[in-house]
């Protein structure tokens, strides 16, 4: 089988496409499509959450439930999510977005299928995603001080933070939680989390003030692709007053800033050990 072909990236919501197989998973079926709309959560890194919606075939129409990575390697066994044992690449194996459903549909390979994603819940994980990229970038900024040694950088210059400390990211609609460990390896990389404790509600209110000046900016975002398939490499960027910011991302995300009425940041330290950032949107009214 050749790997699937996904249009999400480009924020399609809708296909018509073939059935290319359906498979026995746990009470019901996953089914593998030629082309979908439908995102899958990754199950290497899961912050974004599979799509939901619908597929449907001669007039009978079933709920996509969740959509996840699926792996066939060339003896057509077929691994889903967490049960993948090889890495994305590996010799032998094809990727594949799953769609999963209660029923266990008679259809074929070749059927012709309707495949529409859920618009309001897609629209609400893609102002998530954006958001959490950009918190994330402002973090950084408003952390850059309590660095004594250069960790590298992130997008847009500042001291990564980020990448040397996030533990979880979960996103959901209109929003995200982040985790960051600030144990004995981040401090001998060179940050100081004593004053971070000591300073907190300052680099939460400067977070928020990037954040703001971004929203207000309405600055285009886009994602860049490498090829067409799920297993193709993927890249958010967002043209930010500051500079162009760009991370390689597998999620969906918005078309423009304008989409944003707001975006804030609340940071928790109740674990010395662990700062909490969550991340809350207000959409724009059309």
């Amino acid at each position: 089988m050749q790997p699937t072909t996904v249009t999400f990236p480009s924020g399609a919501l809708t296909e018509q496409t073939t059935v290319v197989d359906v498979r026995p998973h746990e009470g019901g079926s996953v089914v593998i499509v030629q082309q979908t709309p439908f995102h899958p959560v990754d199950h290497t890194w899961p912050d974004q959450p599979g799509d939901t919606g619908t597929l449907a075939v001669e007039g009978t129409t079933v709920c996509v439930e969740n959509t996840v990575m699926v792996a066939v390697d060339d003896a057509g066994t077929l691994a889903v999510g967490a049960d993948i044992p090889v890495k994305r690449g590996a010799d032998g194996w094809d990727w594949h977005v799953g769609h999963l459903i209660a029923e266990t549909p008679g259809w074929v390979a070749g059927t012709p299928v309707s495949a529409v994603v859920d618009a309001e819940l897609r629209a609400g994980l893609s102002r998530g995603h954006t958001a959490c990229h950009l918190a994330s970038l402002a973090l950084d900024a408003a952390l850059a001080d309590l660095w004594h040694k250069d960790p590298g950088t992130d997008p847009l210059g500042s001291p990564n933070f980020e990448a040397r400390a996030n533990a979880t990211s979960r996103i959901h609609p209109d929003g995200s939680v982040d985790t960051y460990r600030l144990g004995k390896s981040l401090r001998k990389a060179g940050f100081r989390p004593d004053e971070l404790a000591a300073s907190l509600a300052d680099r939460e209110a400067k977070i928020n003030e990037l954040l703001a000046a971004w929203v207000a900016s309405s600055a285009r975002s886009w994602i860049e692709t490498e090829g067409n398939t799920i297993a193709d490499r993927r890249t958010w960027h967002c043209a930010l007053p500051a500079g162009e910011a760009s991370f390689l991302c597998g999620g969906t995300h918005v078309d423009s800033l304008e989409e944003f009425a707001s975006i804030t940041v609340a940071l928790d330290l109740s674990d010395p050990q662990l700062l909490v950032m969550t991340t809350t949107v207000v959409p724009a009214v059309d």
